[in-house]
């Protein structure tokens, strides 16, 4: 059996890669921590003296420990989205370093994503789709046969694809147009700003995702473009996304879901977005990854 220094400096070699499956699986840095220190206090008190494999082992460990969360988190009906009055005026603040570095791993909006998935959906993807696991390991960790797993990954990626009827030409022109509306409202470009919106565009908002007093319908280049001024916060923390089949965005602090934007486009120009940010509202939404 391993001595505890030894078996300590081994699990520190791997608790890098340890982490990055239990962040993929549970999309927070503390609760990722929390999954890790469980797996070392398990191999701690484990007779290793068979394990061939430890970073295996302890892939195999977190795994289990990270769906037990996942399930535990489902049945107590825990809502992944947070609501802007949870997070408070530091939803829109820049992520903590280390949280950041996790977040930009990863993509904000495959985090919205995963969060969307079944905890054994989860867990089939992130293992197979981001750390090539076979599915015949998986299938123990989930407890389901092999074909049953494959299925479960398969149900993910397809989630995680999304599904569209928009052409990639549609699609890459949508995403050029959104992506220079993100662009400019994160660098307070109101001339930039103005270009990309049309004339008449009109902006529809939920009551929790505007400020107290501000109207739920604005129309015009001008009011909408000074609007996105004083809101440019949050696009430091937003993305590009699949919403309901087109080029979107969504507003992630942390990896977590807190607005969501559908976007009309009409030429080269925005004619309009609705900013969704009521839970029973998000929660219908089509989410996905856009195509590289």
């Amino acid at each position: 059996m391993h001595s505890q220094d030894l078996l300590a400096r081994q699990f520190e070699t791997q608790r890098g890669h340890s982490m990055s499956v239990a962040y993929r699986m549970l999309g927070s840095s503390s609760e990722a921590e929390d999954a890790v220190q469980e797996a070392w206090l398990r191999l701690a008190r484990s007779d290793t003296s068979g394990v061939e494999n430890l970073a295996g082992w302890l892939t195999t460990v977190v795994s289990r420990i990270c769906l037990d969360m996942l399930r535990s988190r489902a049945a107590r009906r825990e809502d992944p989205m947070e609501s802007i009055a949870d997070l408070g005026d530091t939803a829109y603040d820049s992520d903590p370093e280390h949280e950041a570095v996790l977040v930009d791993s990863v993509g904000r909006a495959l985090l919205v994503v995963l969060d969307t998935l079944g905890p054994d959906e989860r867990v089939a993807f992130v293992l197979h789709d981001m750390f090539a696991v076979p599915f015949d390991q998986i299938a123990p960790i989930v407890g389901r046969t092999t074909a049953t797993t494959k299925k479960l990954a398969s149900r993910a990626r397809s989630r995680a694809r999304g599904d569209t009827t928009a052409s990639s030409i549609e699609l890459a022109q949508q995403r050029h147009v959104v992506e220079a509306f993100l662009a400019a409202a994160r660098s307070g470009d109101l001339d930039a700003l103005l270009s990309i919106l049309a004339p008449e565009v009109v902006r529809t908002a939920d009551p929790a995702a505007l400020p107290a007093g501000k109207a739920l319908v604005v129309r015009g280049a001008h009011v909408v473009a000074k609007e996105t001024m004083l809101l440019r916060r949050r696009s430091q923390i937003a993305t590009l996304a699949l919403v309901n089949g087109a080029v979107g965005i969504v507003v992630a602090p942390r990896g977590r879901l807190l607005l969501a934007l559908t976007v009309t486009v009409d030429g080269d120009r925005i004619a309009g977005y609705e900013v969704f940010a009521d839970p029973a509202r998000l929660r219908q939404l089509e989410l996905a990854v856009l195509p590289d």
